[in-house]
């Protein structure tokens, strides 16, 4: 089967700054804390009426411009968000309806912040059984709508933001998404989750009073899985490839606490500065963090042909999963 490779980035960060000192006047907390024991100094939110769908397409037609693709010519649309514009239809549809990509099937997947990953997992077997032949990948969300903003620990961490990749049959065999690798373990659904709004506690008064429609998270526990799912999975796309952590040229990880990061470059031996950075300007933007990373990393001119890139993510789910790029 023929190989997929990723032949367009882009990436969409809203207008507005909202800076550690900005919520030093809202919640209990100081930028001295925020920052070190997450890495983040601001992240960016979204402005009144700008929707889920408004962010992907901005970056989507960044990715698209780059990679000389029409709207009109993806086969293929998948959106990785937790935060769409409204229950029904999937954010993709509304998307594929605003690119004016009208021959695209178009769905979403719900990974949290491993969204993208999978995304790009399910796109890749589509482009390698040859049943696509142009896929568009976004990865977004609109966080800042659904924190507690009273709640010190969680709402210093998210940030809205989205970001793009177009996908198509590799022209050389030797390039492309060498593998992907995918986990999943509900049974520690509950370390990070937004119990109300479904079927468990259907919206209600009660809901909304007791904020169980915001983002509830155990930190440590998250931080705990984390740094040891994170490099098993990437250590497994290695071994998957024949290769080392010694072979890996740059790792595109998403963006969730700088001490997660730090963490898992140090057990898979591997120096931080292989690691594109940008926790400390977006925080956590969930499954718009992978390709945000990807495309600033390409557009700074650091991606050079040839190179193997390790991606990763870990979200509720608990989901995570790891890829291996040879750009």
């Amino acid at each position: 089967m023929q190989r997929t490779q990723i032949i367009g980035t882009g990436a969409y960060a809203p207008d507005k700054v909202v800076t550690n000192a900005d919520l030093e006047k809202i919640v209990e907390t100081s930028d001295a804390w925020i920052t070190e024991r997450t890495g983040i100094r601001e992240r960016r939110m979204a402005a009144d009426g700008e929707q889920t769908s408004d962010m992907a397409v901005k970056a989507a037609q960044r990715a698209l411009e780059m990679s000389g693709t029409r709207a009109e010519d993806l086969d293929l649309i998948v959106v990785g968000t937790v935060t769409p514009d409204m229950p029904l239809p999937s954010c993709a549809a509304i998307v594929q309806a605003k690119l004016g990509a009208k021959k695209a099937f178009a769905f979403d997947v719900l990974a949290a912040c491993a969204g993208s990953l999978y995304a790009l997992s399910v796109a890749d077997q589509f482009i390698r059984t040859g049943a696509v032949k142009r896929a568009l990948i976004v990865g977004v969300e609109l966080l800042t709508r659904i924190v507690d903003w009273e709640d010190r620990n969680s709402c210093v961490l998210f940030g809205d933001g989205a970001g793009a990749m177009v996908l198509g049959p590799s022209a050389d065999g030797e390039r492309g998404i060498l593998s992907t690798h995918l986990h999943t373990d509900g049974t520690l659904a509950g370390i990070l989750h937004i119990p109300g709004g479904g079927s468990v506690h259907p919206q209600s008064h009660e809901v909304v009073d007791r904020k169980l429609d915001k983002v509830h998270m155990s930190g440590k526990d998250v931080y705990k899985v984390a740094v040891r799912a994170l490099p098993e999975a990437v250590q497994e796309a290695l071994a998957h490839n024949g290769m080392t952590a010694k072979d890996v040229t740059h790792v595109i990880a998403h963006q969730a606490n700088l001490r997660i990061i730090e963490s898992v470059m140090s057990r898979l031996e591997l120096p931080l500065e292989r690691c594109w950075l940008n926790i400390d300007r977006y925080g956590n933007t969930s499954s718009a963090s992978v390709p945000t990373t990807l495309d600033e990393a390409n557009r700074a001119g650091r991606l050079k042909e040839g190179d193997v890139i390790a991606m990763m993510a870990i979200g509720a789910g608990m989901a995570w999963g790891s890829a291996l790029v040879r750009w």
